[in-house]
């Protein structure tokens, strides 16, 4: 392919600043068309966007000639019907995380992808932000000598939303279309930086609750985990914590040194060394996912090779749904 020309299955929040308008700012793409079951809506956003057609329906969205590659933006228990349907119809598909609402949906999607031929990936855009990037190369230079142990802490308050009853609740909350509630939306970010980093996690075990009652989905858990490089971690979520608690880090310990680093404040990375405690900012672009998407395109084009698939994002389905107790 050299020209990609997108369309966008969902045109919910995550795509009006973080990834829409990246796909029209890479050399050789452009959004040709976007599909939302609301018409006022999708309408709405098409014009917001100049994107000059829309649809209701996502198959004629796929059937669309002129339509060579599927952004899919919607709730992750779509996230597989909708790959599927665009691997079968011969269009590559960027699929926003967590590649699906399960494991054993992942396993399906994987399997098209190998009988088609037709690549798809996963919005894992935290691996390629020049933040993270710059943890990977503290963890891979040897600063912090031999890595002994890993810890996420993670812990918001409700949020006002999180009060809703009923068809008003987010769908994030809603396990039947999340997968998880807040854990199978943030966590895997989280955990996707870890194995990127370490190795795919090989053990997990995990103990989910809900300790507010707030809704259906688990709202605090722990859990313990081991990478296939044999290195330990632990984490520990909490959706329902008291303002005081609030916390986003990841801690990496080391026989030299340690580091600490943010999943999504981008707070100043914090090395400390026997040479002293450094803080370390590094800035992202403007559209987040600007950098994967970029790979993304390229690899399509046959200029580059992006490593987000199906297949290096069904691990961090296979550790949430362990750490819920899935199977």
């Amino acid at each position: 392919m050299k020209e990609i020309s997108w369309g966008f299955i969902g045109c919910g929040e995550v795509t009006e600043k973080k990834s829409g308008p990246a796909f029209n700012e890479v050399p050789g793409s452009h959004v040709e068309a976007v599909m939302a079951r609301n018409e006022e809506k999708t309408r709405a956003y098409a014009e917001r966007h100049h994107i000059k057609k829309w649809y209701t329906d996502p198959q004629q969205l796929i059937n669309d000639p002129e339509v060579n590659a599927v952004y899919i933006a919607t709730p992750p228990s779509s996230h597989a019907t909708f790959a599927i349907m665009s691997m079968r119809a011969g269009k590559p598909c960027y699929v926003e995380k967590p590649l699906a609402a399960s494991y054993e949906d992942c396993i399906r999607i994987n399997r098209i992808s190998k009988e088609t031929g037709v690549p798809c990936f996963v919005a894992y855009y935290r691996r390629y932000l020049p933040y993270f990037r710059k943890v990977k190369e503290i963890v891979n230079d040897g600063t912090l000598g031999k890595i002994l142990n890993v810890q996420i802490q993670f812990s918001v308050p409700p949020r006002d939303l999180d009060y809703n009853v009923n068809e008003s609740r987010p769908w994030r909350l809603q396990p039947d279309i999340s997968g998880g509630g807040y854990f199978y939306d943030l966590a895997p970010h989280q955990l996707d930086l870890l194995q990127e980093m370490f190795g795919v996690i090989v053990r997990a075990h995990g103990y989910p609750a809900n300790r507010a009652h707030l809704y259906e989905a688990e709202d605090t858990i722990s859990a313990s985990f081991i990478s296939a490089s044999g290195i330990p971690g632990s984490a520990s979520w909490c959706f329902v914590g008291h303002e005081s608690a609030k916390e986003d880090s990841i801690t990496v310990v080391g026989d030299r040194g340690s580091l600490i680093f943010s999943v999504f404040t981008y707070m100043p990375i914090r090395l400390m060394t026997g040479e002293g405690d450094v803080q370390i900012e590094v800035p992202n672009p403007v559209y987040v996912q600007l950098p994967i998407i970029r790979s993304v395109i390229e690899h399509l084009q046959g200029i580059g090779q992006c490593n987000c698939t199906s297949v290096s994002a069904t691990p961090v389905n296979w550790v949430m749904d362990r750490i819920l107790g899935k199977f």
